[in-house]
């Protein structure tokens, strides 16, 4: 659905701001510690929007995780054949922003109850996925499903996996949203995800 769109937006993105929303990545201050999570649920433009509006985050990048092909582009994950879901790293200081806060938002934002599929886009690609790093992301994501699960009436579907390697996808991909607000699968799909975040970000503050 995107992929035929992508040429155009590379000759003709716009570079403005998504209004209503920060224009700039969150200001560093001193972190004492950072820590990072890969999360993928459909698109990554709407993950990485959502995200970037978190207080406490420090970075968010879009790519490709839970497949086997090494350095997949983007054409080859949008066939479906290799294994890679669209994702992003979400780099974090936990003092400001718990994981388990961070999991909360991802269960406000997709539906985690469909099998790779968001809403029009289908296949693997857009599977809902949590790639842990370490025991304790691990049993975070477990318990963030348990929690999660009585908002839903179908099961919970998403895939909790360890991560093996994140690929950063393509530097057309990143900060997709606030690089082209006006794009037209911004306006349909993009900008309701960040709506969501935006009202539920007070909340992910401790």
């Amino acid at each position: 659905m995107r992929f035929l769109t992508i040429a155009l937006v590379l000759a003709l993105s716009s570079c403005g701001a998504a209004r209503g929303y920060p224009v700039n990545a969150p200001e560093r201050t001193v972190v004492v510690k950072e820590e990072a999570v890969v999360l993928g649920g459909g698109c990554f433009w709407c993950l990485e929007a959502a995200y970037e509006l978190v207080p406490g985050v420090l970075d968010v990048e879009s790519g490709y995780a839970g497949g086997s092909r090494e350095k997949p582009s983007y054409e080859q994950v949008s066939s479906g054949l290799t294994g890679h879901a669209e994702v992003v790293r979400i780099r974090y200081d936990p003092a400001v922003v718990p994981l388990e806060r961070l999991f909360g938002l991802f269960y406000r934002i997709h539906d985690p109850t469909t099998v790779d599929r968001q809403g029009a886009d289908a296949g693997s690609q857009y599977r809902s996925i949590i790639l842990y790093s370490g025991e304790a992301q691990k049993a975070a994501a477990l318990a963030a499903v348990r929690l999660a699960q009585a908002d839903f009436q179908k099961p919970i579907v998403t895939a909790i996996e360890a991560l093996d390697r994140f690929w950063p996808a393509e530097d057309y991909h990143q900060d997709f949203f606030r690089k082209n607000p006006d794009h037209g699968y911004c306006q349909a799909v993009v900008r309701t995800k960040a709506d969501k975040a935006q009202a539920f970000v007070d909340k992910l503050v401790p």
